[in-house]
């Protein structure tokens, strides 16, 4: 199958976050196990959700990782003008639920695996597949975890997220949060009987909008997604929870942030508590333009000159993980979570090419 018939059948599930990947899944390892792959699958604690590992070519370290995820974003109130799970063409342009975001670069990915296999590689290519990367790049730790136990440690990790086809070496981090205030509640008429919860929270909202600056080059960007508390207008309310996050270029700058929190619920007024709760952890990533890294994605025909994203993605945790890791794939971000998501057929072609020469890489030919 080619690129366009594989992103057809990977559109046609949907792996919506809050639903089980498992069919793609499924069918996908099938795949990748006939094309000649060795292949593991590691699941989340429920066993709805599993990531892909598939390896080609020897055992051996120094090989090239290739990432990609499984999941796509909601359709709910976007107004499609097809059906967003069925492929469609029009104009050039393939248009689908995780056309661009990133079921098409996964799917350039598999239709390459039968032409490495047939090849004598001297270093190994692995696919990584992950799980719930929309909400915070939940399965991608389990899945390094895995890869480091079970596979010699690779050389490069190339996240395939869509820059259309830029080097992309940097992007800030993403951290999530959940802080419930706990008060007590009394009759509104004698309110010092009480301790109100939306009190503290609200300043507490006041204060995380002053913890956002922009530093030179540097910039921390906060945000407060939801906020809900109280019962009724004549009841003191002795419970309101604040969801915010915060976008930090680096890990420094993350802890400097969360320092700053610390101190402010440490004066919180008597009677009231906070418990405060991570929802999502991604990882800044840093990648140095003058790496063999970015080196070799160049002669791979990643774009020059490289960029900083907007967005986060999983290569932060590759970092981490002692693994070189930067973002180059097919297709705009601008085009990601948009009604009527879509990937360019030249954006895919320019993957095929990209693809092939990590062949050639793998092979030894350069």
């Amino acid at each position: 199958m080619d690129t366009i018939e594989i992103l057809r059948r990977l559109v046609a599930f949907d792996t919506t976050s809050h639903r089980s990947n498992l069919d793609l899944v499924h069918w996908a390892a099938d795949y990748l196990e006939q094309a000649g792959a060795r292949v593991r699958l590691t699941r989340d604690a429920s066993g709805e959700k599993a990531n892909i590992l598939a390896t080609i070519g020897p055992d051996q370290p120094g090989g090239i990782v290739l990432s990609g995820h499984t999941d796509v974003v909601p359709v709910d109130d976007q107004d499609w003008a097809s059906d967003p799970f069925v492929l469609a063409s029009r104009d050039g342009r393939l248009h689908g639920r995780g056309a661009v975001d990133m079921k098409g670069f996964v799917a350039a990915c598999l239709a390459a695996v039968p032409g490495w296999h047939a090849r004598e590689l001297r270093r190994p290519i692995h696919l990584a597949l992950s799980y719930d990367e929309e909400i915070g790049c939940l399965g991608v730790p389990l899945l390094i975890a895995d890869m480091l136990a079970h596979c010699p440690r690779p050389a490069l990790a190339i996240i395939g997220e869509p820059t259309q086809m830029r080097i992309g070496l940097s992007h800030r981090g993403f951290y999530g949060y959940r802080s419930v205030f706990h008060g007590r509640a009394a009759h509104s008429s004698n309110p010092r009987l009480g301790a109100s919860a939306i009190a503290p929270a609200a300043a507490f909202v006041g204060a995380l909008s002053g913890l956002g600056r922009q530093d030179g080059q540097t910039a921390i960007t906060v945000n407060v997604g939801r906020i809900a508390g109280g019962s009724a207008i004549n009841i003191v309310p002795e419970c309101c929870e604040v969801v915010w996050e915060f976008r930090p270029p680096d890990e420094a700058a993350a802890g400097a942030l969360l320092a700053e929190v610390k101190d402010f619920v440490a004066g919180l007024p008597p009677g009231v508590s906070v418990e405060t709760t991570p929802l999502a952890s991604v990882l800044p990533l840093d990648c140095a333009a003058d790496s063999p890294a970015v080196a070799a994605v160049r002669g791979f025909g990643g774009v020059w000159p490289p960029i900083a994203m907007p967005f986060g993605t999983e290569a932060g945790f590759f970092q981490q993980a002692g693994i070189p890791a930067l973002v180059c794939g097919p297709g705009s971000i601008a085009q990601a979570h948009q009604p009527d998501e879509w990937i360019a057929r030249a954006g895919l072609e320019a993957a095929d090419r990209f693809l092939a020469r990590i062949g050639g890489w793998a092979a030894g030919e350069r």
